[in-house]
């Protein structure tokens, strides 16, 4: 059987596996840190060695199996048809040619796009979205990203920088994002946001249990930290979920008003969360979307965490190839 190579490049972790062509297997999925703090030599080194493990763990699983390509989703905006990365804040790269990088090192044809579009081409292909003409997935994890499917295809828009739902404005006079501008979505609920605002807010003399959580350490505080204190009814945790929710909401409500799909899937940890966060979130989107699409569209949780990026960077490569993008 044929496989495709998915890689998912995060700000925080890469995720590497074997994806069949028809999308019903994964076999050899591994993960890693990224270290971004190794430059992006030091990366694309660690994606390489990732990839040639998943896929000694593909013959080792299906035996004979062979990889016919590689996909790779990548944070930032891209230039979608020559490959190259053009900025990911997260990374600290720009203009980096990732596609012939990874193709090079591994010897194969491979294929560039948006991390956050692959996790929509995942969802899509074989998860929360299937079945749908219309779906947006948003990411929520180092970042916040967004792939947009209409009429069953992934929006590039016209300089392949559609998708970036993470940088739109919700306070016009708001915090400072990475990306440079003040008051973008993923300034207030990525996960380091998350994280972010609860220290805040222990700094200024709240008091919870997430400061015995970390030793007293609050920049060991992370948004699981959080998600976990807010299980266990920390009020201060609940409070940070409540407002993150608030900010979610307001966001997939422009979202909504915007492109009017049957399906808003939420990928990454803060799925983590549960109901505490998507109650408070849809009851959030109702109250500002218009009727009719609040009505149209079901706001859930991812259904492949781990790979959905994975399978998606799979899918896009298989298209890219179809429409003659892959030589």
């Amino acid at each position: 059987m044929n496989y495709v190579l998915g890689i998912d490049l995060g700000g925080s972790k890469i995720a590497v596996g074997c994806v069949s062509e028809d999308g019903t297997k994964v076999r050899g999925l591994v993960s890693e840190p990224t270290r971004s703090d190794l430059g992006p030599d030091g990366v694309v080194g660690r994606m390489v060695e990732a990839a040639e493990r998943s896929m000694k763990l593909l013959q080792a699983e299906a035996p004979g199996s062979k990889v016919v390509g590689v996909g790779i989703g990548a944070p930032g905006p891209l230039d979608f048809h020559r490959g190259i990365v053009l900025l990911a804040p997260n990374l600290g790269w720009t203009d980096m040619p990732l596609r012939d990088r990874i193709a090079d090192a591994l010897g194969r044809p491979a294929a560039l796009d948006n991390d956050a579009n692959c996790a929509a081409l995942g969802e899509w292909w074989q998860g929360a979205a299937k079945g749908t003409s219309h779906a947006l997935a948003v990411t929520i994890g180092t970042g916040i990203g967004g792939g947009i499917i209409l009429n069953g295809k992934i929006y590039h828009g016209a300089s392949d920088c559609a998708g970036e739902l993470g940088h739109t404005t919700i306070d016009m006079d708001g915090r400072r994002c990475a990306c440079g501008n003040y008051g973008c979505l993923e300034a207030y609920a990525s996960g380091p946001a998350i994280a972010l605002r609860a220290q805040e807010a222990l700094s200024s003399g709240y008091e919870s249990s997430l400061r015995a959580r970390v030793g007293g350490d609050l920049s060991q505080i992370t948004a699981q930290t959080v998600y976990d204190a807010a299980a266990e009814e920390d009020e201060l945790a609940l409070e940070v979920v409540r407002d993150t929710a608030s900010y979610l909401g307001a966001g997939i409500a422009n979202f909504l008003n915007i492109f009017n799909p049957q399906v808003v899937v939420v990928c990454g940890g803060v799925t983590a969360a549960g109901e505490r966060l998507f109650g408070p979130m849809q009851r959030e989107v109702a109250r500002r979307a218009f009727r009719p699409a609040v009505e149209a569209c079901r706001i859930v949780a991812g259904a492949l965490p781990g790979s959905a990026g994975v399978i998606g960077a799979a899918k896009s490569y298989l298209d890219q190839k179809s429409e003659g993008l892959v030589a």
